[in-house]
């Protein structure tokens, strides 16, 4: 049986939307949520919220929460790897805590490609439909090799459609990743490098130093937040499942 624990890198300082793991979300805090789709996949043993303030360390305990206290992080990865580096569990999950609507299924999906014991990391992704996000600076997309490697993840619309060909596909970045611990703590050793620091997606830093990714598609979406005017649309896809639907409209 292996021994996994899933961690919820949560900071307060955000350029664009700082407080965001506090924000009310149809009557709970943002990072409540998250926390709480975490605690329904049955085969993790730990969930655990790791923090550098004092605010959101005080939240998580007043829903009764396990929360860690960081020191500075350049990174969530590094951040989620000083919360666990005392447990002796075999596989880590990383999800932001900005993503409320993270299915516990798609969880189960990303520890699912762990029975693949060449595996190091792993994370998620679905195809996307809407220009508007394929377009969106804020939705990271990702494009693969043919063996589900990761290729190359950007802000910016790839692939390329020169041609304005019709079956090209876009797949979105879901913000949830699976390390080996054995392999996170290679990961905190590596230095920042070029293309980490040019896109500001710490995923990077992982390719450029010749590791693979596998990306798992999944058939499930989810919300992140990553502005205020986020709060409203997550809100109402909130209230649709505290009323008893799992559809992420």
């Amino acid at each position: 049986m292996r021994n996994i624990v899933a961690v919820l890198p949560a900071r307060y300082q955000s350029s664009r939307f700082p407080g965001k793991p506090l924000a009310m979300i149809a009557g709970k805090r943002m990072i409540q949520r998250v926390y709480e789709q975490v605690k329904q996949v049955s085969g993790i043993s730990r969930v655990v919220v790791a923090t550098d303030d004092e605010r959101i360390y005080s939240a998580v305990r007043q829903f009764q929460g396990e929360v860690i206290m960081t020191g500075n992080c350049s990174c969530g990865t590094e951040r989620v790897y000083e919360a666990i580096k005392g447990d002796p569990c075999d596989i880590v999950i990383n999800v932001q805590g900005d993503e409320p609507l993270i299915k516990p299924e798609m969880i189960n999906e990303l520890i699912a490609v762990f029975e693949d014991d060449k595996v190091v990391m792993a994370t998620l992704c679905k195809e996307i439909t809407e220009m508007n996000d394929i377009n969106s600076l804020n939705i990271v997309k990702v494009v693969r090799d043919r063996n589900d490697n990761a290729l190359y993840f950007s802000r910016y619309p790839v692939p390329f459609n020169r041609d304005e060909r019709s079956d090209v596909k876009y797949f979105k970045h879901i913000g949830i990743y699976g390390y080996k611990k054995e392999f996170l703590e290679e990961y905190v050793q590596l230095e920042k490098t070029p293309l980490e620091i040019a896109e500001n997606l710490e995923q990077l830093r992982v390719l450029e130093n010749g590791y693979k990714i596998k990306v798992k598609e999944t058939i499930y979406d989810s919300m992140g937040v990553d502005t205020p005017e986020d709060v409203l649309r997550v809100e109402k896809c909130c209230l649709k499942t505290d009323k008893g639907s799992d559809k992420v409209i």
